[in-house]
């Protein structure tokens, strides 16, 4: 007489619904009481059936890609005692009818009606099934732990178009940090969406009314148009940003002077003082001044600076072109005009093409710091705060000084860490002391 049972799934708290991503068992296995019969895989973790009895695996009842939940059958196993028992008489084979006697009870291990059965020679276990990248989860579920699901969530890496490279096909976290580095360096293949192969998961859907109340306005053209510049660049772009501080104590006194000069004709703002630092760092750093093109760097020999402007409809970008030919007053000039073009919605797309690098200046507002985003094709963007007074130790005392934050985002396919670092380091020098741009 045999005595068959049912495996099925454990309790799985609040989960459901739940794929099979691996069969560790085959039908004619010998197997341990608690032995992993199949492996789940939810978001939150990845979990193995257990067998609830010492055995032999009669039926395996799932095949891979499978939703499972708590109580589903997964396996007919014949228990190790009976087994025993048949091996000591020799029982005369039969084959075993498993659909007849199987029971629907919800139960984690139901016994079935006996049947009298063939003994099958005895092994310790059978090799896991062998799987392929083809044969797994098809159509279904990325074969990766949770972990590297939230990894690739986190970058926006779509895990079906990535190749595992370890048994299985299984994907690892090095698998997506080289689809990514492939995907930034155009190797991948490039997804519908036009992101270079990382789709991003679908927007959540939220009704906020059911909340409180709500009130809807659409988005002005502008901020449609630099939204989604600004989304692929992020993304796109491997932004690192270098902080630093510059002392414009003396610089700024040298403003007010010239400013009191000129307060007639036209004001003087420290943003003119950046382009002329900018464009300096640039001759000296030629990376900096460049884009992408392909494999190729294209180093520019002309110096356009673009300025972000706030507008009541949104972030602009004008261009000032040739900087390096002009001085203060003449920036001041275009600045001015530039900035009033912006805010009356008279720009055109010419007087927003051709930048080299781009100044976000936030200092009339506040903040110590923040991450500017790269305006593609540039390569780099000088993002600069509310200068403070601080003490500043001048190796005597601390003496009071003004003191700029400098925040340099750059694309780090093009620009290291340490070129970086001697850019705003240089900046900083610069801004400290003007005579500097006449060497």
């Amino acid at each position: 007489m045999s005595e068959l049972i049912e495996a099925r799934v454990p309790d799985l708290g609040s989960d459901s619904g739940i794929p099979v991503i691996e069969l560790l068992v085959q039908p004619g296995d010998r197997i341990k009481k608690d032995q992993g019969l199949l492996t789940l895989e939810s978001d939150k973790a990845t979990m193995e059936v257990p067998s609830p009895v010492e055995g032999e695996v009669v039926e395996v009842l799932v095949k891979l890609g499978d939703a499972l939940s708590q109580g589903d059958r997964v396996a007919i196993i014949r228990v190790a005692e009976v087994i025993a028992e048949q091996t000591a008489v020799q029982a005369p084979a039969a084959p075993v009818d498993i659909a007849e006697p199987v029971s629907p009870s919800p139960a984690p291990a139901t016994v079935l009606a006996p049947a009298p059965s063939a003994l099958p020679t005895p092994v310790m276990k059978s090799p896991t099934h062998a799987l392929d990248n083809a044969e797994l989860v098809p159509g279904k579920v990325p074969y990766a732990s949770p972990a590297v699901r939230v990894f690739a969530r986190e970058l926006g890496v779509d895990l079906n178009q990535v190749t595992g490279s370890e048994r299985g096909g299984r994907i690892t976290k090095e698998d997506v940090q080289r689809f990514v580095k492939s995907a930034l360096s155009g190797g991948a293949a490039t997804a519908a969406t036009g992101t270079g192969g990382l789709v991003l998961i679908p927007w959540p859907q939220v009704d906020f009314s059911k909340f409180g109340p709500v009130v809807s306005e659409p988005l002005s053209r502008i901020k449609k148009l630099s939204g989604a510049n600004l989304a692929r660049n992020w993304a796109m772009i491997p932004h690192v940003t270098q902080f630093d501080e510059a002392d414009i104590t003396e610089m700024e006194a040298f403003r007010k002077k010239l400013g009191d000069e000129h307060k007639d004709v036209v004001k003087i703002t420290p943003l003119v003082f950046l382009i002329k630092a900018s464009v300096a760092a640039l001759k000296k750093f030629p990376a900096f001044n460049a884009s992408l093109d392909g494999e190729s760097l294209v180093l520019k020999q002309y110096f356009h600076i673009g300025i972000a402007v706030d507008t009541p409809d949104g972030l602009v970008v004008p261009v000032i072109r040739d900087a390096d030919r002009k001085g203060l007053l003449e920036l001041s000039h275009e600045l001015a005009a530039i900035s009033a073009k912006a805010r009356d919605k008279k720009l055109t797309g010419n007087d927003m093409q051709g930048g080299c690098f781009t100044i976000s200046s936030l200092g009339g507002i506040g903040g110590t710091a923040f991450t500017p985003i790269i305006n593609a094709p540039e390569v780099a963007i000088l993002g600069v705060s509310k200068a403070q007074t601080k003490p500043v130790w001048n190796g005597k005392e601390f003496t009071p000084k003004l003191m700029l934050p400098l925040s340099l985002s750059y694309d780090h396919r093009v620009i290291d860490g340490a070129a970086a670092a001697r850019f705003t380091t240089y900046m900083a020098q610069v801004l400290a002391d003007l005579r500097r741009l006449l060497v």
